[in-house]
Parts: C-alpha cells; sequence; structure tokens
C-alpha cells in the first residue's frame, strides 16, 4: 500500500485491530455456504421462532427438498423469479435459499404492500410463482394477484405449522378467523401447500452458478421517490457483502452468539444482517414476526441473544418505554442500527436502559446493502456511521460542481465495492443515472473526517432550498429531539411564496407531555438559524412510516399539499 493510497484512504489507519481493508472477499454463493454450515453441525439450532425451534440438519433437508420440489413440479431453471411474500417464519429462510439452490432469482415483496404495488413488482420481475402464508391478511393479497392473473400458481404455508405445541392449539383454539382456507379457494388448482413439496423429497439437479454475473436477488427499492425498480444484486454481490460484514463483526456473528431478526428479513438489511450472515455461519437467528415491545423484551430474557439489529424508531421504542428495564436488555453486547439516521437522543437514551454498544450503520439496497458501519466491538465516533468496510471505496462529490471535494466538505457519497449491483432490471435509464463513472451514487449528503469516519447530513431529495440557502432536514430533526417532550419528529420542506421552499416539522409528543408550538419554536431558537427555522409545528398523535419502521416524508408531503389545497 502506496502512501498515496493511504491518503486516499484515511479510513485504513483507523480500523479496529483485526481487521484488514485489503483482506481477500468471499463470494462463494450464499445457498452454497449456508448448507455447507448445515453439515458442519447439524444438531445445533438454527431457527427459533416464538419457543419452537429448527436445526441447522432439519433446514438442510427442507431447503433441499424444496428446491427439488421447485424443479420438478414448477420448472424452475437458472434465471426463473420466485416472488416471496412471508413475513419472519422458519418458511422465509427455506424457500429463499431453495428458490437460490435450484437456480432461481428471490423477488422479495412486503406482505403489507397494496395489491396494486405487489401487482406491479410481479409483473415487472416476471414471477409466475409466489411462495406465501394462510394467514388471512396476507393470504387474501395472494389470491388477488392470483386471480388477476400476476401470477400463475401459489405455494402456501401453513402458519401454525411454525408454532410449538402450546401457541398452535392456542392459535387454533382463538385466532381461527385470522386464517385462510386455501382449500377452498375456486383457485385451488392453482394453490400447493408447502408441505407437500416438503414431502415429495426431490433432490435437485446441480445448477452451475457464475456468482459474479448470475442473479440471487431482485429487490425493489425507490418506491418513495416513484415505481420500484428491480436492483439485480449477483451471488457475489450478496456474498461479498456477508464477508465484510462477517470480518468486521470480528467474530460477533460465530455461535454462541443469537441474533435477533425482528426486523423483517425481506427488508435487504434484515435479510443480510439478520439471517444470511448469522445462518451462513452457523449461529442461532431468534425470530419476532413483527415488533411488538413485549415480545421483543421477552424473547430476550427467554433466548438472552445479544445482538440486535434495528432501526432507530424501534431503539426509541425501546429506551424511552417506562416498562423497559436494563435487566431485560442485559443480554445484548451490540445493537446495530441502520435503515435511518440515528438520532443523537436516542443514542443517549439507549445507554441509559442497556450497556450495549449501538453502532450506527449505513447501506442502500443499491449495495447489498451495508457500505459503512461504527465498530462493532469498541467505542466508534459519535454521530458517526463509522468507516467503509474491507474492500469497500467511497468518496463525496459536490452537489453542483461534480468534482470530488475534500476532507471535511459536503458531498455527494459515492461507493465502488464487490456489494455493488450492476444494475436495474430492464431500466438503463435508471442504471445510468445510478452511476457516476462507475461510482454508485447514494444520493445521500456528508464528508468525511480526517481520520476517514464518515458523517451522513441528509438526502439530496429532502435538502430544503431557502431563500439559496441549503437547509438540512436533520439538523432540524436533532435540535427538535433534544427536547424531552419529543419522541418522534419528521422534517419536510414546503412551497413558500417569499423563500421559494420552507421547512415543516411534524411533531409527536411523548406520552403524558405537553408543549407549545410557540414554546418549541423558542426553545429552537438557540440551536437553530433563522433560516432553520421551522415555519410551522404541526403536533400528530402518530407519524407515518415506511413498512420496516423508518419515518416517511412521503406521506407527509402528500398530506401538507392536501390540507393547503382545502384552504386555499
Amino acid at each position: 500500500m502506496t502512501a498515496a493510497t493511504d491518503r486516499l484512504r484515511p479510513w485504513i489507519a483507523n480500523y479496529p485491530d483485526g481487521i484488514d481493508w485489503q483482506t481477500e472477499i468471499d463470494t462463494t454463493p450464499v445457498h452454497e455456504q449456508v448448507l455447507a454450515a448445515c453439515a458442519r453441525n447439524p444438531s445445533a439450532v438454527a431457527l427459533d421462532f416464538l419457543g419452537g425451534t429448527t436445526t441447522f440438519g432439519e433446514l438442510s433437508k427442507k431447503i433441499v427438498a424444496f428446491a427439488g420440489a421447485l424443479q420438478s413440479e414448477f420448472g424452475v431453471k437458472k434465471g426463473t423469479r420466485v416472488a416471496l411474500m412471508l413475513p419472519n417464519t422458519p418458511f422465509y429462510p427455506i424457500a429463499y435459499y431453495g428458490v437460490l439452490r435450484a437456480g432461481g432469482i428471490v423477488v422479495n415483496c412486503n406482505p403489507l404492500y397494496t395489491v396494486a404495488e405487489l401487482s406491479h413488482i410481479t409483473a415487472n420481475a416476471g414471477a409466475d410463482l409466489m411462495v406465501t402464508l394462510d394467514l388471512q391478511q396476507i393470504y387474501e393479497k395472494g389470491e388477488a394477484l392470483l386471480k388477476a392473473g400476476h401470477v400463475k400458481s401459489l405455494v402456501v404455508c401453513h402458519f401454525t405449522d411454525a408454532l410449538p405445541l402450546a401457541k398452535k392449539v392456542l392459535f387454533s383454539l382463538f385466532k381461527r378467523k385470522d386464517m385462510a382456507h386455501p382449500k377452498k379457494s375456486p383457485l385451488a388448482s392453482q394453490i400447493t401447500p408447502f408441505d407437500d413439496l416438503i414431502a415429495l423429497k426431490r433432490t435437485p439437479s446441480a445448477i452451475h452458478i457464475d456468482a459474479k454475473t448470475d442473479i440471487a436477488v431482485q429487490q425493489y427499492t425507490g418506491g418513495t421517490t416513484g415505481i420500484p425498480k428491480g436492483a439485480l444484486l449477483t451471488h457475489a454481490n450478496i456474498a461479498a457483502n456477508m464477508s465484510q460484514i462477517d470480518k468486521w463483526g470480528c467474530g460477533l456473528f460465530y455461535p454462541p452468539s443469537k441474533v435477533v431478526a425482528v426486523l423483517p428479513f425481506f427488508h435487504i438489511f434484515a435479510m443480510t444482517v439478520c439471517m444470511n450472515v448469522p445462518l451462513c455461519n452457523g449461529t442461532q437467528v431468534v425470530m419476532l414476526p413483527r415488533f411488538e415491545l413485549k415480545a421483543l423484551l421477552d424473547l430476550l430474557a427467554r433466548t438472552k441473544a445479544n445482538v440486535l439489529p434495528a432501526v432507530p424508531t424501534l431503539l426509541n421504542a425501546v429506551a424511552r418505554a417506562d416498562t423497559t428495564k436494563a435487566e431485560h436488555l442485559a443480554s445484548l453486547e451490540v445493537a446495530i442500527s441502520g435503515g435511518a439516521a440515528l438520532p443523537d437522543e436516542v443514542r443517549n437514551a439507549f445507554a441509559k436502559k442497556s450497556k450495549a454498544i449501538l453502532a450506527e450503520g449505513y447501506g442502500l439496497t443499491e449495495a447489498s446493502p451495508v457500505v459503512c458501519c461504527a465498530a462493532l466491538r469498541v467505542a466508534s465516533k459519535p454521530m458517526s456511521i463509522g468507516l467503509p468496510l474491507p474492500g469497500t471505496d467511497i468518496r463525496f462529490i459536490d452537489v453542483d460542481t461534480k468534482k470530488e471535494v475534500g476532507i471535511g466538505e459536503n458531498g455527494e457519497l459515492q461507493v465502488k465495492g464487490a456489494q455493488v449491483m450492476p444494475g436495474y432490471f430492464e431500466n438503463p435509464q435508471a442504471t445510468e443515472e445510478a452511476f457516476d463513472d462507475g461510482w454508485l451514487r447514494t444520493g445521500d449528503v456528508g464528508h468525511m473526517d480526517e481520520d476517514g469516519y464518515v458523517f451522513l447530513v441528509d438526502r439530496i431529495k429532502d435538502l430544503i432550498i431557502c431563500s439559496g440557502f441549503n437547509v438540512y432536514p436533520r439538523i432540524i430533526e436533532e435540535a427538535l429531539m433534544t427536547h424531552d417532550a419529543v419522541e418522534e419528529t419528521n422534517v419536510i420542506g414546503v412551497p413558500d411564496t417569499y423563500r421559494g421552499e420552507a421547512p415543516v416539522a411534524y411533531v409527536k409528543l411523548r406520552a403524558g407531555k405537553a408543549v407549545s408550538e410557540t414554546d418549541l419554536k423558542h426553545f429552537l431558537a438557540e440551536k437553530l438559524n433563522k433560516i432553520e427555522m421551522p415555519k410551522e409545528i404541526i403536533f400528530k398523535d402518530a407519524l407515518p412510516k415506511t413498512l420496516i419502521g423508518k419515518l416517511s416524508k412521503k406521506e407527509l408531503r402528500a398530506e401538507y399539499a392536501k390540507e393547503k389545497a382545502a384552504h386555499s
């Protein structure tokens, strides 16, 4: 490594002990890695779902059987796209790795999406086969897609099969109305029970995978800014990011660790960090189908899990709840925050409840997803998203001049690395716009300090231009979060006849707290300049979130525009 190269990568000199930026990156396809992990220790527990367990040996048998059935019963071959519309259950990893072992491409579908959104994804991807669950709320969407011809076949998993006996009996007694009955459907001839396919015990034929060029996952993204695009992630992209995270963890993701999967596997963050990395290392994954505070605290008490990947809103809920005690979080060693910016107030509140390292990471779907992360074994610089992962290069480009900026100067973060996608599915224009001379454009503004630590300011698309000055919503949000009455806040830019644009803050107050708009603005006066001061502060009982739990600006912009139109 030359001195000139070191200057371009100041983070290398500040890597935690034992991590090498130039380390070899493993790109072995993920399904091969997980089957190898199953073979190494078949009796170890791989999955814990509400107390019901699946060993690595059982997981392997079901993955192989499902892959064989996909080939023999549905003609799945190399390149066939299979949609998965499943919450966190044991069925998800079996289906995911089974599709890859059969040679197929996983197309993740959020079960909470509307039928219209799911129709776009399945039609765009050409996914004729969908794997889903017989919970009525989810199943009815799959059946609607089948009826409309957007998919041709459904494989339906029986939810109670994933439950331990006691919970299975209780669910059958008290939750019958939540269950669908696929066998009674007029489309029953196009519906196959998941268990029937496993029972066939088919052996899949060998599939040659070129990790660098063959696609493993077609992950749809960009729904908040327009029609979702299918990011093409190769087997090498997925495996490379796993390898990078594994090396960054310095053994964190190996037994006897247990990783909590409360974030949904269909989201790229959870798919990689909560499922692929631990399972490929033979590490147990403990699952919840959705976030509920009591259920999460009970899970931690029961399993003594030590690794919690999360989003800031989840961490905020855990840290600020009066019912959360230090003993609830005693087993945690590391919490990894991703998916959105981590407010300093959330970081401080969490530190009062837990001694765990709280490491903020950063990534995006197009990078499989992790780009940077704070150290997972030692303390890192506060408010930083950490350092670039091994084998990852970054630079910052001035938004106006398009030239690279120096240390400490803000610009758009751009990325290169083995985890970066080749492009979007059948969308050459979007692919071209996503790259700048071979560098992936993230759309995020920030800077690097002299030690190589990365600090983000905001999204380019969220930037507010007030009287010609750049105003970053995150700065205002951080200031609001320091008020003890504020539980959550989200700031948007709105049209303003005088300034062009102006910031408007939406605020959810903590239970039992009260504060006026005037008082909040007075509080902010010492923290923000006049241009940054919100034009309005609007109080709401709940702020809209994306389906992974990130605060969403899209709905607030639409709501504000509708309100103004109604009063104009």
